[in-house]
């Protein structure tokens, strides 16, 4: 059994059983793919795979278990190196993150320039996407951390640490009727047409909620997963919108008016998560607590060990 079987196993799992794709990412040729696996499967006498004639169609039960193990022998492998870097230079390396827009335009710039001016010999890399596809990369280790709020807590693979709580306004023209409806209501948001964030995105599941939990059935004639775009329909007078209230700057963002609309949906909560089982370098964990000062090396390591 050769550690680089073990590789093209995984990068097989993971490109839904393509040969050729899984050859591509890890730089080598499709029949050299096929012919390791096929030898790790005549040492271990079982199949991992699944085959219809010499394609791979999916993964047998106890390829399954198998795939379960390899992942976290690669995971120790990877450990190793971590530790090893860790202790030839601990301020030189690569921090990797995924996260949504909202994070990344509002949140994150701080704290990435802060994070530089303590660490300049680290790289950063950031990737951007859904929150299901921010949630998938750090589980499967392509990134150190996953920043977002939807969908991350489905992903058994991480952990996830509780950054910070937020909620959302309603942004009006100037002079729109809104500005004087004192309190704001669900009832009277729910008479204009909305321009707000794709289901997933930013919160929005509490967002329907909300006006579910009300008999209402808001009329959404756009949506959008940049704040940003949401906003430039709105200087067009496309409707109101709806957004998380980090992302609007009464100068940036005037004439646009932003009214308090958190007494009328429950608060959303950003997430860190992290793969289980990772070995974090301690700038990870400086970066951490950067963006959210309650998270200490020592509440980090509860989490990952409990």
């Amino acid at each position: 059994m050769k550690l680089r079987q073990l590789q093209l196993v995984r990068e097989v799992a993971r490109r839904k059983y393509n040969i050729s794709a899984a050859a591509q990412a890890l730089h080598t040729t499709q029949p050299g793919v096929s012919n390791q696996i096929h030898l790790l499967e005549q040492e271990l006498g079982i199949l991992i795979f699944e085959r219809h004639g010499k394609r791979l169609t999916g993964i047998t039960p106890i390829g399954v278990v198998i795939l379960r193990m390899i992942e976290r022998i690669l995971q120790e492998v990877n450990n190793i190196k971590e530790v090893s870097a860790e202790a030839t230079d601990d301020r030189q390396g690569i921090l990797s993150i995924a996260t949504t827009h909202t994070q990344a335009r509002y949140i994150l710039p701080l704290v990435i320039k802060t994070f530089r001016d303590c660490y300049p010999n680290v790289r950063l890399k950031m990737f951007q996407g859904t929150p299901p596809q921010i949630a998938e990369m750090a589980a499967t280790g392509v990134v150190d951390l996953a920043i977002a709020t939807e969908a991350i807590e489905s992903f058994e693979e991480l952990i996830l640490l509780p950054c910070y709580n937020w909620n959302r306004s309603v942004i009006v023209p100037p002079e729109h009727p809104l500005l004087t409806c004192q309190p704001l209501t669900l009832e009277a948001v729910a008479q204009y047409p909305i321009v707000t964030y794709v289901f997933g995105f930013t919160g929005r599941s509490k967002l329907d909620k909300a006006f579910t939990s009300k008999g209402l059935i808001p009329n959404v004639v756009l949506t959008a997963t940049d704040a940003d775009v949401i906003k430039t329909y709105l200087h067009l007078g496309l409707g109101i919108g709806i957004i998380a209230s980090m992302a609007f700057d009464p100068i940036q963002d005037a004439p646009l008016k932003a009214i308090d609309a958190s007494h009328l949906f429950e608060p959303s909560t950003t997430h860190i998560g992290i793969r289980r089982g990772v070995y974090l370098r301690g700038y990870i964990y400086a970066f951490i607590k950067l963006f959210t000062p309650q998270l200490t090396r020592e509440v980090i390591d509860a989490a990952i060990h409990s």
